[in-house]
């Protein structure tokens, strides 16, 4: 399996890329206001360029401003950013990173999402077979 192209990202590349999928689309303003600790405004257009390049985003013009989306879907993309904190924290093992979740006095499942998950591990029992 090849690696996923968000690994490539810097982490103010990275975090672009959230804020625009948390908003679903972004202008360099918007990327400004949302980031922590921004950088300067050409710094930001510059690496909304780049990303550009890297086929991670698209724009289109409105007014005077270029408005930035995705080119991936977003649940496309949460799966590779889960995968990589699944491999960088937990050992690349879904068991460890669940077991820290549900011992985190923090996580309150209720009863309806404990079957859920209950659920989704019996229809992944019977996948394989």
């Amino acid at each position: 399996m090849s690696e996923p192209a968000d690994l490539h990202l810097s982490r103010r590349e990275r975090q672009i890329m959230d804020i625009i999928y948390a908003r679903g689309e972004a202008s360099a303003s918007d990327v400004l206001e949302d980031m922590p600790n921004p950088p300067t405004r050409t710094a930001v257009r510059t690496m909304l360029r780049i990303l550009e390049e890297k086929g991670h985003l698209t724009h289109r013009k409105k007014s005077r401003e270029f408005i930035y989306e995705p080119t991936r879907p977003r649940t496309r993309a949460g799966l590779a950013a889960f995968h990589r904190v699944i491999r960088t924290f937990f050992e690349g093992s879904l068991e460890k990173a669940l077991a820290v979740h549900l011992s985190d006095p923090k996580s309150e499942l209720s009863d309806e999402e404990l079957k859920r998950l209950a659920g989704l591990i019996r229809r992944s029992r019977t996948k394989g077979r």
